[in-house]
């Protein structure tokens, strides 16, 4: 096996192939968030719900998802399911098992959103005679998002690196298109440290991405809270 070669680390850094791998990476993760969102909120709202049966399919979800390897989701999705005749491909099987496992983990991100809004905005909506998809909407999850958001820009910034996990079905995300050209160049260290140079600029840069975010929410709830009464 060959030593380490600054040669290769610079050649392999702009490399096309590992940034094509890159920026799978990053469309993977965009879409399993937006997707994961959706079954977290409808999971939040199942949990809440006074219907036990809505409370019974939410927790068996959580509980499922949350409770087993995503590893191992992946693989059943995408080698266990052709067994019964259902043929996913593999973007299909990432992105179905990625979204699902994070629906699962969103839903309580969601959930303690939406309980950290006052009972009485809750009260309020129901006076002037909202129902309960406009309540939501326009006066409960738009508070709920102040608090959602440090945690679901975690996710996302941990969603950059467990989108890795899908190069064992051979999904060609960074990690898997590295390991490919690792096999045709045998510079394994070299491709490695490059790959794991382009992990932090993606997380580094969805970091600063977040910080704004946050202090743009933060500042409108304090103007939105206490700019009258400064006023």
């Amino acid at each position: 096996m060959k030593g380490w070669t600054w040669e290769h680390f610079w050649g392999y850094l702009p490399n096309g192939y590992l940034l094509g791998g890159a920026w799978t990476s990053i469309w993977l993760t965009v879409v399993a968030i937006l997707i994961g969102l959706v079954f977290g909120l409808i999971a939040a709202l199942m949990l809440m719900s006074k219907n036990p049966v809505l409370r019974g399919i939410a927790k068996l979800y959580t509980w499922a998802w949350r409770g087993t390897p995503l590893l191992v989701q992946l693989i059943i999705l995408y080698i266990g399911l052709p067994q019964i005749g259902i043929k996913l491909s593999v973007v299909q099987s990432a992105i179905i098992g990625l979204s699902v496992n994070e629906g699962a983990y969103l839903s309580e991100i969601v959930r303690a959103g939406i309980m950290a809004v006052g009972k009485g905005q809750f009260d309020a909506a129901r006076a002037v005679g909202m129902n309960y998809p406009t309540m939501m909407r326009l006066i409960i999850l738009p508070q709920a998002v102040r608090v959602i958001i440090p945690p679901l820009g975690n996710r996302i910034n941990g969603m950059l690196k467990y989108s890795s996990i899908t190069s064992v079905i051979s999904m060609e995300e960074l990690t898997r298109r590295s390991q490919l050209l690792i096999q045709e160049k045998f510079a394994v260290l070299e491709i490695y440290i490059v790959a794991t140079i382009w992990y932090l600029c993606m997380t580094s840069v969805w970091s600063l991405v977040q910080n704004q975010i946050e202090k743009y929410y933060g500042r409108a709830y304090v103007e939105t809270r206490f700019g009258t009464e400064a006023r």
